[in-house]
């Protein structure tokens, strides 16, 4: 299996005319300048160089504000030179971000043109109060006609997703994730909203009129949804924000961030969270006193069985007084597990 590589291109903040009441009015993008067909060309080419994989799949990928928000022509120049790059087998494909009220026939034949492989769209709820409540300026219908649209045109659909958005509950949350899976997406992401300076979100949240989830609650509604997205085999490319300089610890000078669930390792607490669950829940099915259990998985998925900072053999310890022994084999999928009871309290007591 080739390794992927994303290449990627952050669109200045122009494309985003309708800010989301979570989003800053004082964009990070808003530092940057304006984006031109040279600094594409050169962040591609600092990127091939940097690939030592030359067999590696490669995708430049329109990153930061909706992509189909520029100007027609800023649109067909960006895409003219990365296709430039695909004519060559330099590069296998190219993503491109919008919102849902941006994509119309028009647009995906501007796509088709320069061979756009895949389209996200940030959906954020499928709760059309909670869309109007953070000034989205779209419904979930059109989603549903943007999703069909780009499938129907033979593109693959991606969606994003965000948990503890204004008004919404844990059970809104999990119906927004059966909603996008009745839309058949390849791929999916899941955000936790932050409050971040200059936001909207952040006034309310000064005048006592929005609470953030905590980091516990965040990560155990997102445990509920990667289970619900695995279940249906739809690829979950990212858990949580990346860390930048402005996405970062609270503490730190340079966060953005005021207030919510941020965590550096924040699909790490989701993932081990539910290998943690799967353990335990072989434990309580056998009616002993369980003390050291081994459990087999994937090289892959060793970091997450152990957890972060070794969360998971601390909690099983702490809790139920089990000793965790992990082994690692190449032989089990990525994702399965083989989980043993080694030894029971009578056998320790014997020993």
């Amino acid at each position: 299996m080739k390794r992927e590589y994303v290449i990627p291109i952050f669109v200045p903040h122009l494309g985003c005319s309708n800010d989301y009441s979570f989003c800053s009015e004082n964009s990070i993008n808003d530092k940057q300048k304006m984006l031109t067909t040279e600094d594409i060309k050169s962040t591609i080419d600092y990127f091939l160089k940097n690939i030592k994989d030359k067999n590696a799949y490669k995708e430049v990928a329109f990153f930061g504000g909706s992509f189909t928000q520029l100007d027609e022509k800023l649109q067909e120049d960006f895409l003219k030179i990365v296709y430039n790059y695909l004519k060559v087998n330099k590069i296998d494909s190219i993503r491109v971000e919008s919102r849902p009220n941006y994509i119309n026939k028009k647009v995906l034949k501007l796509f088709k043109k320069y061979k756009v492989k895949t389209i996200e769209l940030g959906v954020q709820s499928s709760n059309n109060y909670i869309l109007n409540k953070i000034e989205s300026k779209y419904t979930f219908e059109d989603v549903k006609k943007a999703s069909k649209l780009i499938r129907w045109n033979g593109f693959k659909l991606g969606l994003q997703m965000i948990v503890g958005l204004p008004d919404s509950t844990k059970i809104d949350d999990i119906n927004t994730a059966k909603a996008l899976i009745k839309l058949k997406p390849k791929m999916v992401r899941i955000y936790p909203v932050l409050v971040v300076k200059g936001s909207k979100l952040e006034e309310e949240y000064n005048n006592g009129k929005f609470q953030p989830i905590t980091l516990v609650q965040a990560v155990e509604t997102c445990k509920e949804l990667v289970s619900l997205f695995n279940k249906k085999h739809i690829n979950i490319i990212r858990i949580g924000l990346q860390n930048t300089e402005e996405i970062t610890d609270l503490g730190v000078e340079a966060s953005q961030v005021v207030a919510g669930p941020y965590h550096p390792a924040f699909r790490q607490l989701v993932e081990s969270g539910l290998w943690y669950d799967a353990i335990v829940e072989k434990i309580k099915k056998l009616n002993v006193k369980v003390k050291e259990v081994e459990v087999t998985v994937n090289p892959i998925d060793a970091d997450n069985v152990i957890g972060h900072k070794k969360e998971n053999v601390t909690k099983l310890k702490d809790v139920y007084d089990v000793d965790l022994i992990l082994n690692q084999s190449k032989d089990i999928k990525q994702g399965k597990s083989k989980i043993e009871i080694v030894k029971v309290y009578n056998d320790f007591l014997n020993d």
